[in-house]
């Protein structure tokens, strides 16, 4: 099991995960075993190294102390620092970016996420092959190795990862044409249809479960699903006048999702922007729930599903302690200074589902999804929650 030496830069952001929790979580899901944690405050990273010398002196040591085979930072990385880091700790030197695409490799199971992946994987290797190639010497060409320059080694892999992400976007081109005709062919049947979307291990595919009596992949870990499941979810006579509605999981979000991240999986979040509801799964159990609302909002907004009405879902009722149990199951949350309407609800235990069913009961029975139904939400900004 790699041993992981975790790094974190303070550089005056309003959330800055001080105790390297988060990428603890993400080193233990990708299987390492964290032995050490070291943050420091910079008022901007350093061009070279991003935490300078002495910083690093100090983050070679420690790694050395504790056998660490691996060095993680929080924050990305360029080209050359991550370079010019791996050459001072004399140790494999990874950032947040790399380390979310490695989960992404190991959790994807179907055809297209696979695709997906690697083709997010391809774009980040792309960016890597800067200056990465200098002990290589330029080629000979020409008869008897004689004449002109030929093409130097870091020239030969651009151009062959080129040709690697050309060929995956073709094939995950194909992808988006087989959704688009599946979503058509649910509009055609007038088909009410939900996402479910939040922060990672917010209890997405528990709640897809319970209320499907699906079999998703389930676990108390970073992106334990990645491949959206989409089921039927059936409204009994007395709930929704025995209409059912469609209903897709969706891959969780998280802070400084990358970007390579989000085009790739462009096409299974699309189902999301095309829903005419989102279940907005929230971990209630979590202290730091704002900010991972704030940072769904984002993602939402740059796949053009920021306008799409939502129902938040505050999950994990059951690790609540009773003291700190809402009054009401059903309330009004404010976001962005206007109330939205909220439920609270455990997957695990089956408390408020009844709730949740009877309000999606409510929206789908309506003519128009958007109106007479009992909530008419705003759109999320920036400020989140």
């Amino acid at each position: 099991m790699p041993l992981a030496v975790l790094v974190g830069v303070d550089l005056g952001t309003p959330h800055f995960d001080k105790e390297l929790e988060e990428l603890g979580l993400l080193a233990d899901t990708a299987g390492m075993r964290v032995v050490a944690r070291i943050t420091c405050k910079r008022q901007a990273p350093d061009a070279a190294l991003f935490v300078g010398s002495g910083k690093a002196d100090e983050i070679k040591l420690l790694a050395q102390m504790h056998g660490a085979t691996e060095i993680l930072f929080d924050q990305s990385l360029s080209p050359a620092q991550q370079r010019n880091l791996e050459r001072h700790c004399e140790l494999p030197v990874n950032d947040r970016t790399m380390l979310i695409l490695t989960i992404f490799a190991q959790r994807a199971r179907s055809h297209e996420g696979k695709l997906q992946v690697e083709l997010a994987r391809l774009q980040y290797l792309s960016t890597r092959l800067v200056r990465r190639w200098s002990h290589l010497e330029r080629q000979s060409g020409g008869i008897g190795m004689r004449g002109g320059p030929g093409e130097k080694q870091i020239e030969l892999d651009r151009r062959m990862l080129g040709e690697s992400i050309k060929r995956t976007k073709e094939r995950l081109q194909k992808v988006v044409r087989q959704r688009s005709t599946q979503r058509r062919q649910r509009s055609r049947r007038d088909a009410f249809t939900i996402s479910l979307v939040g922060y990672t291990n917010a209890g997405k595919s528990t709640l897809f479960n319970a209320l499907v009596k699906a079999r998703a992949y389930t676990a108390d870990q970073l992106f334990a699903t990645l491949d959206t499941t989409t089921r039927q979810l059936y409204l009994g006579d007395h709930e929704g006048g025995g209409r059912s509605v469609s209903l897709s999981d969706t891959v969780g979000f998280i802070r400084d999702l990358p970007h390579g991240l989000v085009d790739a999986f462009r096409a299974t979040l699309q189902e999301a922007a095309d829903a005419d509801l989102l279940l907005h799964v929230v971990d209630a159990s979590n202290p730091n729930f704002p900010e991972q609302m704030a940072e769904v909002a984002l993602v939402l907004r740059e796949i053009g599903a920021d306008a799409v009405p939502q129902l938040l879902v505050f999950n994990k009722l059951d690790a609540l302690d009773k003291a700190r149990w809402p009054l009401q199951l059903q309330d009004m949350f404010e976001v962005d200074g206007q109330p939205v309407p909220r439920i609270f609800l455990s997957a695990q235990t089956g408390e408020g589902l009844p709730a949740l069913r009877q309000k999606l009961a409510e929206l789908a029975l309506a003519k128009t999804p958007n109106e007479n139904a009992l909530m008419q939400l705003p759109e999320w900004n920036e400020a989140g929650a």
